[in-house]
């Protein structure tokens, strides 16, 4: 195995609880240090009111996440996220909730309140040391598994 030691199957289905919680937790952080920075850009725009955002649907030909103003402006969030940005937004708001399609109204100011501080309490009470700093503005991008 290019050099490595080779697992043991037997070594592999033991640890397999053990590698299923790790990667659920690692998930979980990306979640919300992906929603930690929308936070940020939230509070960077000032973006104010009542949103709606709705996960990517292709049966209902919506292939995008979308961020709808229900009051305000919707150039606002245009002018701020991009659809892959909502996309992303909206991966990682299904991961935290658990439900895959899904329609959300909320206060776009409240946004950390409603979805941040769930995630991080989860994140404290599996045993994780939280962080305050955000991760490099260089980390690579990938999709929530």
């Amino acid at each position: 195995m290019h050099g490595e030691l080779p697992i043991r199957f037997n070594e592999l289905l033991d640890a397999r609880e053990t590698l299923q919680r790790q990667a659920s937790l690692a998930n979980l952080a990306f979640a919300y240090e992906t929603l930690r920075e929308f936070a940020r850009r939230i509070a960077r725009a000032r973006l104010k009111g009542e949103v709606n955002l709705k996960s990517a649907d292709p049966d209902a030909d919506r292939y995008w996440a979308t961020l709808t103003a229900v009051d305000g402006k919707q150039s606002l969030i245009e002018e701020h996220f991009t659809e892959e940005d909502l996309t992303d937004f909206a991966d990682a708001i299904s991961f935290a909730t658990g439900h895959n399609d899904f329609e959300a109204t909320f206060s776009i100011e409240d946004f950390p309140q409603a979805f941040l501080a769930p995630l991080r309490s989860a994140l404290e009470q599996a045993g994780v040391v939280m962080d305050d700093e955000p991760q490099a503005a260089e980390k690579p991008r990938s999709k929530l598994r």
